[in-house]
């Protein structure tokens, strides 16, 4: 045994040296590992960055996929105020009075004859009547250029026959959508994983392709179902009727514009001033003479139509089209973004959108990015990529165009940093772990033997528990069979199985509580309560549960008590002192021809005395000390015959000593022994 202690010695202290040796040559792949987590850490921000702008993008888009066609309107009449017997006015499209609505700008309508419809219809007829402030008359000049834009730029792009077109734009975007699909955020990450663990184990630096990724995001296009509006007939014609006289005031109008303020709305037509943005709802003014005769209108138009006809309206998913950059290349995207869906009415189709909001998006990737950036990290948005960035994320919207993230550091020299504590930290483990080791080589040497034989002993104890688990649970499943498959025909043979099975419960809960107990004791969390009480009650007791035990197994128990008065004990530690003791009595003495097992208490000075007493073979003297230990039993395991796990004795002795006590052996002639428990009168300190 020694000699292969001497060999473990030295295998430890050579591969102390080889590891010390291992560790000094492995700081500089620890290094390259350390800037590989930091690069891991910017990915995933990119990520995060990633899914707070889908998530954003896709709930904006919800609410535009649910917005009703009338809001492109500027009049919108309910079911409930179609005829003129309710006095009261069309409501106005909420889309009124502004341009910017979140990510869309400039929401409008194009109608099949090629005309253009804004909720902001009626700012052009109030114009030309003077109704106007500057705020309003601003709003409007930005109106009248956007809707320029969509008649030189997006409907020449559409063609004359715009609806096909639609058509052939929506198959292109779920094409594009399931290239894009082939290669997810997740197949990034993976496969910038994989090429820093083939550079660090290639000892190389890492490659300026693992500091660039790439990060989709496909709302914008993502293909989503139709969606169907009911409305009567009446209803239709009645929105018909209110807005038809202002979609012609809005073909109509023709005003006279500064050249200077021409130019400057043109050089920006996409984003009103901030003062111009919240502009008060304006209610159409027109005559008496007026409002009747549009009631008078609709009314003849409903007279016509079947009043309880009802409609179904499909509206389409929306579709990016690009048109031509008018940013000089300064947009994000290649070019326009406008966002179309297709509006059925009948055999009436009609293209309603809005121009996607450029500068409200990099807003939005802004703030997403402030609120996911981590310390030590800074970040800018461009079209390109930065030298100095620690990582490139290409927020790429799937082939409308991109934008870039630039990640860097504040602190250039906090890889080195890291490193530097790195190496501090390598010299001071292995300065601990010498010592250690030379600490541990040295104990080795007094722990060895004891190690192997505390080993062996649970070794013993695994092996006595399994088997003590495996008997009763055995003998219970078969009665319990033998019950349930009504084989016991005799009421005696009943009652005894019924016994056996409780006697078998009860020697597995003897056997669970022991262990339990063991167990509380060794981690310091056993409780004891004491309390003033008749000990000779709590011994009775005991007797009286474990006597039809002792009576299967042929002993009888006789109890002999003494007179011992109130004294401070706990009660549970008491009763398994004497459960224990009695049930090691039957184990041990189960040869003996003197089968009688005699339970003594009396009063010795300060103490109270237990004792039990069987016929049995006794226990050896140089044993007695021995089988108070812990897993410790009498014979090899392999060949023993008595049951039990080994912390019966254990426990008597840890219950004992709680009490201030202690438990000594007593050989008799010509053959026994007496377990002698002596517990303190006074009363302990509790625990």
């Amino acid at each position: 045994m020694y000699k292969r202690l001497i060999i473990l010695s030295f295998i430890i202290i050579a591969a102390l040296c080889g590891l010390s040796w291992l560790g000094y040559r492995a700081i500089d792949m620890w290094s390259r590992g350390i800037e590989g987590a930091r690069i891991g850490e910017f990915a995933e921000v990119a990520e995060q960055i990633r899914q707070d702008v889908i998530s954003k993008i896709d709930v904006f888009m919800e609410q535009e996929l649910n917005r009703p066609y009338t809001d492109y309107q500027y009049y919108s009449v309910p079911e409930n105020i179609s005829n003129r017997q309710q006095q009261m006015r069309p409501e106005v499209s909420p889309l009124a009075g502004q341009l910017e609505h979140g990510l869309a700008f400039y929401h409008f309508q194009i109608n099949p004859d090629g005309s253009i419809t804004t909720p902001n219809a009626l700012l052009s007829q109030q114009q030309q009547t003077g109704f106007l402030d500057t705020k309003q008359a601003e709003l409007n000049n930005l109106i009248y250029a956007n809707s320029l834009n969509v008649k030189d730029n997006l409907l020449p792009a559409l063609g004359a026959d715009m609806f096909d077109t639609y058509e052939l734009n929506y198959d292109k975007n779920k094409q594009t959508l399931q290239e894009s699909n082939q290669e997810t955020s997740t197949d990034s990450e993976k496969k910038l994983k994989e090429e820093l663990a083939e550079n660090s184990s290639k000892g190389v630096k890492l490659q300026s392709a693992a500091r660039k990724q790439n990060f989709p995001i496909e709302s914008l296009r993502n293909v989503n179902e139709a969606q169907v509006e009911v409305r009567s007939r009446r209803n239709i014609a009645s929105n018909l009727v209110q807005n038809e006289d202002i979609t012609q005031w809005q073909q109509q109008a023709d005003f006279s514009y500064d050249s200077d303020q021409i130019q400057q709305i043109e050089q920006q037509p996409v984003y009103p001033q901030s003062d111009a943005r919240q502009v008060t709802d304006m209610q159409f003014q027109s005559s008496e003479t007026e409002q009747n005769r549009r009631l008078d209108t609709s009314q003849q138009v409903f007279s016509e139509a079947n009043q309880d006809d009802v409609v179904e309206i499909p509206i389409d998913p929306f579709v990016p089209v690009v048109v031509s950059d008018t940013n000089n290349g300064q947009s994000i995207f290649k070019g326009q973004v406008f966002m179309l869906r297709r509006v059925k009415i009948e055999d009436k189709q009609l293209l309603q959108g809005f121009q996607l909001n450029e500068k409200k998006l990099l807003e939005e990737v802004e703030e997403s990015t402030n609120r996911f950036i981590r310390e030590g990290m800074s970040f800018e948005l461009t079209q390109t990529q930065n030298e100095k960035s620690a990582y490139t994320a290409i927020l790429d919207f799937v082939g409308l165009g991109h934008i870039i993230l630039n990640l860097m550091e504040i602190d250039p020299t906090y890889v080195v940093t890291q490193i530097s504590e790195l190496r501090i930290w390598y010299f001071s483990i292995i300065g601990i772990v010498t010592l250690a080791v030379t600490l541990a080589v040295g104990s080795l040497w007094l722990n060895a033997r004891a190690q192997i034989i505390l080993a062996q002993k649970k070794d013993d104890f695994v092996s006595a528990v399994s088997h003590e688990l495996r008997t009763p649970l055995t003998s219970i499943r078969m009665h319990a069979e033998m019950l349930e498959k009504d084989w016991i025909k005799s009421k005696d043979k009943l009652s005894e199985y019924y016994s056996n099975m409780r006697q078998e419960s009860e020697r597995l809960s003897r056997l669970i509580e022991n262990v339990l107990d063991f167990s509380r004791i060794q981690r310091g969390r056993k409780k004891f309560t004491f309390k003033l009480g008749d000990i000779n009650k709590c011994v009775t007791d005991v007797i009286e549960m474990m006597r039809p035990y002792a009576e299967q197994k042929g002993f009888t128990i006789k109890s002999e008590l003494g007179d011992c008065g109130q004294i401070s004990f706990d009660s549970d530690a008491v009763t398994q002192i004497v459960v224990n003791l009695l049930d090691n009595a039957v184990k041990y003495a189960r040869n003996a021809e003197d089968k009688t097992i005699i339970v003594r208490t009396q009063n010795d000075k300060n103490f109270t005395l237990i004792e039990i007493e069987d016929h049995g073979p006794g226990i050896p003297h140089r044993q007695q000390k021995k089988i108070f230990e812990q897993f410790y039993r009498i014979g090899a395991e392999a060949t023993r015959e008595t049951t039990g796990s080994g912390l019966g004795l254990a426990l008597v002795k840890k219950f004992a000593q709680a009490h201030n006590g202690s438990v000594e052996i007593i050989n008799v002639r010509p053959t026994g022994a007496v377990f002698r428990i002596a517990l303190a009168m006074q009363n302990p300190q509790t625990g």
